[in-house]
């Protein structure tokens, strides 16, 4: 049951301190719902791990990180997380890449290099 109000446990995984630190800048705006930042990890290994210490219900993924891609993460996690959204964050933009880690069970798709806005937009559609 989703409460109007309901807070959300967000996942931030990228191989980038830079991306992380934005990410969960931007996640403080007002537009959006309250989100807390449950954890932030620079590789799949750790995102996994993090993701079954805290049930994240939000997870915005990278695809190309060192120790487990975004792809094998995504797989991982949704077969203990099968309802957390998904939010891939990549720099990969050929359409293959982006049904493919859909089809393993991420919600969207955002390309890097995003404005605020953009990732804000993102957001907010993987929230509703």
């Amino acid at each position: 049951m989703n409460l109007p109000h309901a807070v959300h446990n967000m996942l931030i995984v990228d191989d980038s301190t830079t991306i992380r630190n934005r990410i969960a800048r931007l996640v403080a705006n007002p537009r959006l719902p309250h989100i807390n930042i449950a954890g932030l990890a620079g590789n799949g290994a750790v995102a996994v791990d993090l993701a079954r210490e805290f049930r994240p219900n939000l997870i915005t993924m990278d695809l190309t990180m060192p120790q487990l891609d975004g792809e094998a993460c995504i797989e991982q996690i949704v077969d203990f997380l099968p309802d957390t959204r998904i939010l891939v964050v990549s720099a990969l933009s050929d359409k293959t890449t982006a049904l493919r880690a859909i089809k393993k069970g991420a919600a969207g798709f955002l390309h890097k290099p995003f404005t605020d806005e953009q990732l804000l937009d993102s957001l907010i559609e993987l929230i509703d």
